[in-house]
């Protein structure tokens, strides 16, 4: 089964071999995979605010997701919708 990689507009849409990723849970991009490759743990653990028209506040709002604080290294938990 191929997953979608938040952001990929073209092929490959799914994962690239040699590349991080954390699953995103809940909320809008659930199910997607956020690629990770080359972060931090800080950058990591600051989560993200990802552009999405599937949000709560349309075209250009954003759904921010963090890492499960029992799971660094896990998925990104979705938080709620920012404009």
């Amino acid at each position: 089964m191929d997953r979608r990689v938040y952001g990929s507009d073209g092929e490959p849409s799914g994962p690239v071999p040699g590349h991080a990723y954390a699953e995103l849970r809940g909320g809008p991009l659930d199910g997607e995979l956020l690629d990770v490759t080359g972060w931090s743990v800080e950058e990591r653990s600051g989560g993200a605010f990802l552009i999405t028209d599937r949000g709560r506040y349309g075209a250009g709002g954003r759904a921010a997701y963090t890492p499960a604080e029992d799971d660094p290294e896990g998925p990104f938990l979705w938080e709620g919708d920012t404009p």
